[in-house]
């Protein structure tokens, strides 16, 4: 499989790609680090893709001192920052060959600090036209107790 850094926004390379990355130790990892590489900022928090499906995506950021805050928990840019790349995975991953999309919105409720490594999950409905349009999703970022610390709203532009 032929592969650029560009080619992983494409629902066409990074589904085929996760399916190889997924049964290797540590494929989560590189996964995340390959996002990193195609949007440098996303690559801040080292996500790390737990589970990526057609419209569908769980990441995972560690709780390290790189994305902390003078509070002791979990910085909220690096929350957002990993709300964005959530919706963003699920959002690819949904569009038809050919499409791509770009973030115009972001938005997060914080409900509590976040510690610890917390999860995001986010759906989005498979797209089957290639007309321009928003999407309105949303992802939940949870601790290890499984409590939402906070939701992304994300409207992503998509099209052709």
């Amino acid at each position: 499989m032929a592969l650029s850094l560009s080619s992983l926004a494409s629902p066409s390379q990074l589904l085929p790609l996760w399916q190889v990355l997924k049964r290797v130790p540590g494929g989560g990892v590189v996964m995340g680090r390959l996002a990193g590489r195609m949007a440098p900022y996303t690559g801040t928090i080292r996500p790390e893709v737990l589970t990526l499906e057609k419209g569908y995506a769980r990441i995972r950021m560690r709780d390290t001192r790189r994305v902390r805050n003078h509070l002791n928990s979990v910085h909220a840019i690096a929350l957002m920052n990993l709300g964005e790349v959530s919706t963003g995975m699920a959002v690819i991953t949904a569009l038809p060959e050919g499409m791509r999309g770009i973030i115009s919105r972001l938005s997060m409720d914080y409900l509590k600090k976040g510690r610890g490594p917390l999860v995001a999950e986010c759906s989005c409905p498979v797209i089957t036209s290639t007309e321009k349009q928003d999407l309105e999703v949303t992802a939940e970022l949870k601790n290890e107790a499984g409590e939402v610390v906070a939701i992304a709203h994300a409207k992503w532009r998509v099209g052709a």
